[in-house]
């Protein structure tokens, strides 16, 4: 199983703003592994940038503080389960999906059209 998480420039703390974020977290039994997010700097359709690369990378779990609507049709098309941040940090995020105590996330934002 392999889980994603949104990182901020300091590559530890979970980044609020899915499609933009500048890096992802990659966990897969343990291993870790941080790429920087393809999508950050377009000029207009983040959200389907950055979820076209997590279903490109095999994701499974996504756990995210926020996601647009049109990204969520992606990853609920891949089969991709998104849960709700509960942490400022992404290690954090990680021990509570492991202990079962992280939500489903179940509302998606309209998006921002380029706007931060």
């Amino acid at each position: 199983m392999k889980i994603a998480i949104p990182l901020d420039e300091d590559r530890l703390s979970v980044c609020p703003v899915l499609a933009r974020a500048p890096y992802f977290l990659f966990s897969t039994q343990g291993k870790e592994s941080i790429e920087e997010n393809p999508a950050a700097q377009a000029q207009g359709g983040a959200g389907m940038q950055a979820a076209q690369f997590l279903v490109d990378g095999d994701v499974d779990i996504l756990i995210t503080p926020r996601c647009g609507e049109n990204a969520a049709e992606v990853f609920k098309a891949a089969g991709i389960e998104i849960f709700k941040s509960a942490n400022k940090a992404a290690a954090d995020d990680l021990a509570a999906y492991g202990e079962g105590k992280l939500e489903v996330l179940s509302h998606f934002h309209g998006g921002f059209q380029g706007i931060r």
